[in-house]
């Protein structure tokens, strides 16, 4: 009688807020799915997390540093310049735009409730519980396989300091990126402001480094570029579908990763209203800030180095760059911005990861194990430790690949998949959510209904030009990741079934 009594008063309350923000409920709302999401609303409170920990300007730093700039820059250059050539600056641009949109999406989706398995719960909310789960295990999924493509840079950057001769071992390269993960984890488990804090410090030296890179390459080679600069990097009808699909996929890449703010919203403080959370303010200027910096980053690159010298640099385009601009030991500075990237993105991983196992553990989804909290550090534990492992275990693995190249490239194509199939769901589930919207104004048609679909339709379309470019390995990861999400879904039926009985 109390569950129903505290189900049916969440109800009234979510309702009034609803109408309170004329906003139209949609015919598959509050479906089975709903009883658990609103159950979770009411005794979250109850779950241990540290709420209330993050403010706005925490929130922005965990949003940047999730898409890790300097990483970004460093890990996936040599891989777009490879597919699109100079156009990767228009990939980027456009991709950009695309990106916003989803974001708009996640901060509208939000103002529903904040919830740490945000795409997992929104789209549950929206379009039934079954798709719920599935945009909450393709984000699981990528997380889980970005393990693979973050901890490899950083034990590259590392052993080019210490062991240049290893940097391409397929042996020495995971055992290093193990034991980056193994550290980041350990600061992880240890609470939310921990990690926060260790964030604003890694990204602003990650920045001061970044900013003297783009001075001195403008400053050296504005005049005498490798590649001259041309409107054509950004002319729409430079690109074929093809092409755009293809570049895309990896300029997806880049940007992802500030989707955390969004999973650490319950233990962000609360705004004096829905439009104000912190959380959607977190998003929104970290994704301006993160669109101007990685063109501007491209076109860096683009500037100093030639195809042949991306191409042979990999993954460590910074330090090429950097080798270029400054003398040594200067140039390994350029080193250090992105172990320190790699760091501030690994730990974003692992907060969104096991916010979003928590989420769906707490809801039984999962096993309730997976939703314990550490009594001291108020962190999702058993969740945390689950992603290590199973980084560990990816990471062993690729060392059975012919090359670190090869790790990477299959590894991104799969996550930028998985992106799409993620946040597309969340792009689609707010223009219908909201689509009331159409008939208020421009403005709030735009912003919460046009802009999200249109964004979900490139991520559709990008999916399906790319799956055919995909390589037998790269549709296993891909795909059947999010396939495999089946087994776990039978199993929670099953759990369910059996309680019931």
């Amino acid at each position: 009688m109390t569950s129903v009594t505290t189900y049916a008063l969440d109800l009234r309350c979510v309702t009034a807020h609803q109408m309170a923000n004329n906003t139209e409920f949609p015919t598959s709302s509050f479906t089975d799915f709903s009883q658990a999401n609103f159950d979770m609303t009411a005794h979250s409170a109850n779950k241990g997390l540290a709420h209330g920990s993050l403010n706005t300007f925490e929130s922005i730093i965990m949003g940047i540093a999730g898409t890790a700039p300097a990483f970004s820059v460093a890990i996936t250059t040599a891989t777009i310049v490879a597919a699109v050539g100079t156009l990767s600056v228009g990939s980027i641009l456009y991709c950009g735009f695309i990106m916003f949109g989803i974001m708009l999406a996640f901060t509208h989706l939000n103002k529903i409730t904040p919830h740490a398995g945000a795409t997992y719960a929104w789209v549950g909310q929206v379009f039934g519980k079954k798709w719920g789960f599935f945009a909450g295990w393709g984000m699981l999924v990528a997380s889980v396989f970005f393990m693979v493509s973050a901890t490899t840079p950083a034990a590259n950057s590392t052993l080019l300091i210490i062991a240049p001769h290893l940097v391409d071992s397929t042996t020495w390269v995971p055992i290093t990126a193990a034991i980056w993960l193994t550290l980041v984890t350990i600061v992880v488990t240890k609470g939310i402001k921990h990690a926060s804090y260790t964030q604003v410090i890694l990204t602003i030296l990650e920045s001061v480094v970044v900013f003297a890179l783009i001075i001195a390459a403008f400053k050296q080679y504005g005049h005498r570029p490798a590649h001259m600069p041309s409107l054509i990097w950004i002319s729409p009808f430079s690109f074929t579908p093809q092409v755009f699909a293809t570049g895309a996929l990896t300029a997806l890449f880049f940007y992802w990763g500030w989707d955390v703010t969004m999973n650490l919203s319950e233990e962000t403080k609360s705004g004096t209203s829905p439009e104000a959370h912190p959380a959607g303010k977190g998003a929104f200027w970290a994704m301006v800030n993160l669109i101007l910096f990685f063109i501007i980053m491209m076109i860096v690159v683009l500037i100093v180095l030639t195809d042949e010298e991306i191409a042979t640099a990999n993954t460590n385009v910074l330090y090429a760059v950097a080798d270029k601009l400054f003398p040594r030991p200067w140039n390994y500075l350029a080193v250090l911005s992105t172990v320190l990237s790699t760091i501030g993105t690994i730990e974003t991983q692992i907060l969104q990861f096991s916010r979003g196992v928590f989420a769906m553990a707490r809801d039984e989804m999962f096993h309730s194990r997976y939703a314990s909290i550490h009594p001291k550090w108020q962190t999702p534990w058993v969740a945390t430790l689950v992603i290590w492992f199973l980084g560990i275990v990816l990471l062993f693995t690729s060392s059975y690949m012919p090359s670190v190249k090869d790790v990477l490239k299959s590894s991104i194509d799969a996550i930028g998949f998985q992106i799409c199939f993620y946040m597309g769901l969340a792009g689609f589930a707010c223009a219908w959510h909201y689509r009331a919207h159409l008939k208020e104004g421009v403005g709030k048609a735009i912003s919460y209904v046009v802009w999200p679909f249109f964004s979900a339709m490139f991520m559709v379309f990008i999916a399906a030009y790319s799956v055919p470019t995909f390589d037998t390995i790269t549709v296993y990861m891909g795909i059947g990741g999010i396939v495999i999400g089946f087994i776990p879904l039978l199993f929670a039926q099953s759990r369910r079934k059996k309680a019931n009985n």
